[in-house]
Parts: structure tokens; sequence; C-alpha cells
């Protein structure tokens, strides 16, 4: 009996090891379900972790990872403002997270601007803010100056708990209505882990005075979410004068003027239709120690709207004085600004470029369902579009697409061995870069002069704006596309009448580069002006009705998550059609 006594125990013992790994396991990570366009890098940025703290709890997700995908997330990274986070599951309702962690309805909804009833679902990842400490309010009675009377004993635990198998911190915090900040505080020896049969001290919740729990009501019926949410909104505002400004580096780069010129353009087009704006200017230069001196002016807190910066070094200091006081801040150029995914108020016009591709990417499928991709590479690898042929490619597969892959040196006998019969052969070059297009157009023109029958495009990128007036027949005749989330032509009305009004103004022609800094400055300008015009402090949930047809620059904005900014993800396909027309896919 004895080695089956040993088993039996070694068993026991791997039983109990397997159950407090697993408690603890379960108390250090919560869920996060991928969404389309999010990367590694921008989950991290979301949650305070880096990307080898989310590798190290999903082994394998730095290879590949999907939309609708769960990973887990590192617990004990509080967000930078303090919060913490909180997956939504089964069962739970608003207003049971106000009880859960002894915080208002309010104040959750203050966090996490992105949250309604009608998006309050399981899987959903939301800040739960920290406590509001209340000041103390006691009354004592003066005691003799020789007085040795103590005051009465406060009890330091409400309950003791012995921990049970498989139970954690947050289920155990969760039964007593209490936070685990608050159940590690009374009991700092959880920070090694919790064991079963272990006795915990149950804190009263934080308050200034030990009270009585009064007992709830059975037979009381819990607010829903859609009443909480109605009753912590805020009153929607009114904004008579709008005061705007625009902080950028003027006398360093030109662009920037012409930016400014062209928002000029746009305040000026409202307040011919009534609109009443004060506009504030300021030569940011490149030091953070310029932007602080600007931001320190006393009219900066009374802003509703900035537009800027360009360096990469004062978006930080400006997105943080922009959340502070509660001012939108609108980002036209930098791609990789991370002040995104925490700040509430930040507008990031340049889409970062994992959303974008995902974008193109669902664009292209839904555009070409019985396509065959024949991707074009060059001798030398472009790093530059790694990720997306890459990204691309995993689509096609999902979506069961064919496809193969050329030298940039193909003949036309060899591309014509590519071709499929009854399908859209969509050649695709694995780089953006001028010296491949000259390599490959001649022998793709020749390859769709003498094969009529087939169905034959060119799919390409943004950069290829620049390259259009030396290849515009090609591309015609090609059928070629290219995606961007900006474009204009000088044979759009739209366009066509901006240029003729910008030189009246200015006297100059525009800059003859893509995207236009003008139309930029007009495009978002007269968005966000007369956005907040009709809208006031309701815009951010009236962007949807924004039916404005901008010049240049496209707006389709959505919330990175609840407690987010907003991202950019308007993408246009541009057409070369076989007819000498040109196109501009607008896939709304």
């Amino acid at each position: 009996m004895k080695p089956i006594n040993r088993i039996f125990l070694f068993l026991l013992f791997i039983s109990v090891s397997y159950a407090v790994s697993d408690a603890q396991e379960n108390q250090s990570y919560f869920l996060h379900t991928i969404e389309k366009g999010q990367s590694l890098y921008s989950i991290s940025k979301m949650y305070n972790v880096t990307t080898s703290d989310i590798v190290r709890l999903n082994p394998g997700c730095n290879e590949k990872i999907y939309a609708g995908q769960t990973i887990k997330i590192p617990k004990g990274k509080e967000s930078p403002k303090g919060e913490t986070f909180h997956t939504i599951q089964a069962g739970e309702t608003l207003y049971k997270l106000t009880t859960m962690y002894n915080v208002s309805a309010k104040d959750i909804c203050e966090a996490n601007p992105g949250l309604s009833a009608e998006n309050f679902r399981i899987g959903q990842v939301i800040l739960i803010p920290q406590k509001k400490e209340e000041k103390a309010v006691t009354t004592q009675t003066p005691a003799e100056p020789n007085s040795n009377i103590q005051g009465p004993v406060v009890p330091r635990c409400k309950d003791m708990h012995k921990v049970k198998r498989k139970e954690t911190i947050f289920s155990v915090s969760r039964e007593y209505g209490i936070s685990e900040q608050e159940l590690i505080a009374a009991n700092p020896e959880l920070k090694k882990g919790m064991k079963k049969g272990q006795f915990l001290c149950i804190p009263y919740p934080a308050a200034t005075t030990v009270q009585p729990t009064p007992k709830e009501d059975p037979y009381a019926i819990p607010p829903s979410n859609s009443e909480l949410f109605s009753k912590s909104k805020e009153a929607p505002k009114e904004m008579s004068t709008i005061k705007a400004a625009l902080i950028l580096p003027f006398q360093e780069d030109k662009r920037m003027v012409e930016y400014y010129e062209g928002f000029l353009m746009a305040v000026d087009s409202l307040k011919r239709t009534g609109t009443s704006l004060d506009l504030y200017v300021y030569d940011s230069g490149k030091e953070v120690s310029t932007l602080n001196t600007i931001l320190a002016k006393n009219e900066m807190k009374n802003m509703d709207v900035i537009f800027g910066p360009m360096h990469q070094n004062q978006i930080k200091p400006l997105s943080d004085f922009a959340e502070k006081n509660d001012i939108r801040l609108v980002i036209p150029f930098s791609q990789k600004g991370e002040e995104v995914f925490s700040n509430p108020s930040v507008y990031q016009i340049n889409t970062p470029q994992s959303y974008l591709y995902s974008e193109v990417y669902e664009h292209f499928t839904r555009q070409f369902p019985n396509a065959h991709v024949i991707f074009i590479e060059p001798a030398i690898a472009d790093k530059e579009k790694a990720e997306f042929i890459s990204g691309l490619k995993q689509e096609l597969k999902n979506k069961g697409i064919s496809m193969q892959t050329v030298s940039e040196n193909a003949t036309k006998e060899t591309l014509k061995t590519t071709l499929r019969n009854g399908k859209e052969n969509i050649f695709i070059p694995t780089s953006g870069k001028n010296m491949l297009l000259i390599k490959a157009l001649p022998q793709l023109t020749l390859l769709v002069r003498e094969n009529p029958e087939q169905n034959i495009h060119l799919f390409g990128y943004p950069e290829w704006q620049t390259y259009t007036k030396d290849y515009l027949e090609n591309f015609f005749e090609l059928d070629a596309y290219f995606y961007s989330s900006f474009y204009t032509n000088t044979l759009f009305p739209a366009a066509v009448q901006f240029t003729n009004n910008y030189h009246k103004w200015y006297s100059k022609d525009l800059i003859s580069k893509w995207p236009n800094y003008a139309m930029l400055g007009f495009d978002t300008g007269f968005f966000f002006l007369k956005g907040l015009s009709r809208y006031g402090s309701e815009l951010e949930n009236n962007l949807a009705k924004m039916n404005l047809t901008p010049i240049q620059t496209g707006f389709r904005f959505q919330r990175v998550n609840n407690w987010g900014g907003f991202i950019n993800k308007k993408v246009f396909f541009i057409r070369f059609t076989k007819n000498f027309e040109l196109v501009k896919l607008d896939f709304e």
C-alpha cells in the first residue's frame, strides 16, 4: 500500500500545485479580443505594456494575429491615469460594475467615452477609474489636557476569508465588493501569490468612517444600462464662438505656411455662412520649450480645438495639455503618435499603418472577389512594403484567392503563363519605387495589347500619384488602381475651384507635391470647425452625419478603444479606366 499512498500523495500535490498556479495565472491577466487593424504595437500602447509582455503570455502572436482572436494582456500595470482594465463578462451590467468596484456609473462613463448602452457587451475591455476618495468628516469630543482616554478601536477587518481551491484575488474581491488593490493592501502577502487554506483579511470598503453596510432590497430592480448611461450623459453644449488654435513650425517649413493658407480659406468660407470663429496662430518651432511657452498663455486653456503639432517630440506634451483641459487635438501629419490609444481628445488624420492596411485588404477583396493575383518582385526587396504584402497575402489566402509571384524582369511570354481564364488577373508590384515600374510597365503593356480577351489590372500605392504624369497612358491601358487616404485631381470641379481661389488669394500657384498641404489645411479646418458649429460638444456622437465632400482628404473617424481617441480609416481606390476616365472609388 505504501507505493499507492505515495502515488496518491504525488497526484494530490500536482493537483493542488496546478490549482494554485491556475489561480495565480487567472489573476495575472485579462482578455482582449483583437479588432480589425490592431497590431501588437497598438495593443501594447492601449494597455501600457510592452509587446514582449504580450508575447510572453501568448506564444506565437509575434508571428501572426488576426481579428476576432482573443489574447491575454498582463495585469498589474495600470493605465497612465491610474485606472485598471476590466473585460466585460457574461451577465455583467453597468450597475454591477459600479457595485463591484465601488465607483459611480458617471465615473465609468467619463473614463470610457466610447462606451454606450449599445456596445456594452461581453468581451469589451473598459477602464475602471480610481475610486474618488471622500474627505473625512468626523466629530470628536475634545479630551481634557491630562486625559488618558483613548477613542474607540476601529476594526481593520470587516471579515476573514479562507481561500478555497481555484479562487483568485479577483474572485475574492468581487465576492466582497472591494477592489483588488484594497484586498492586496490589507494582505500584502498576496503579492507573492494566493494559496488554498490561506486566511485573508477582508477590509472595509475605503471610506472615512466604518459604517454598517445597508442591506440591499432583494425585491429592488437594478437600473438598466440605458438608464445609467442616460443619467451619466453630460448636457450638450453649443458653441456660440469657436476658439481654434494652429500650433505649427511656420518659419522652418514652407509646407506649414501652405497648410495655414488653406486653413484660412476654410475659416473665410465658414464665416461667410455665419459661423463665429476666433483663430489663434502660434509658431511652435521644433523644441518642446517653445511649445511650453505657448501652452502657458492664458487663452490656451479656453480653446475648443487645437491643430498641430508637426514634430514628433511635441505630440505628447500637447496631447497631455489638450486632455487635461478637455480640448480636441487634431494631429494632421504624424502617423506614429501613441497618444491616440489613451487620449480621448485626439483625432489622428494620418491613419496608422496597420489600420490603413486592413482597410485596403477589405476593400480589395470586395472589389475583386474573382481575382487571381500576381506579385511582381524586385531583385532587392522593398522593406517598406514587406508588412503590406505579407498581410495582403494572408488575407488572400483566408479568402481563397489564388496568387503567384514573378520577377521584375519577367518577359511578356512569362507574364502570359500567369494569366487565368475567367479571372481578374491583378498584377501587384511588391515595391512602390519608380524603378520597378520602369522595368515592369513595358512588358505588362505588351501583354495587355496582345491579350485583349483577358481581364488584366495593375494595382499599387499612394506614391504613384507622383508618377502619374510619367505613366498616365500606361495606367489607362492597364486599367490601373492605387489606394490612398488622400487624392484629388486638377480635373475634379472642387479641386479646380480651390486652385483658382488659392491663386486669387495669394497670387501664386499651389506647390506640386502630394498630399497638397493647402488642401489638407482647408479640409481639416472646414471639417472640424463646421462640425463644432453644427453639433457643439456633441460632435463626437455625430461624426457619421458629417456628410461633407473634402477636396483631397477623406474622413471616416473611429475610436481605437472605449477610452482612446479617433483614427481616420478612410481609404479611396483611384482607377484609370480603359475608357480614359479617372474614377475615385468611395467605399462608404
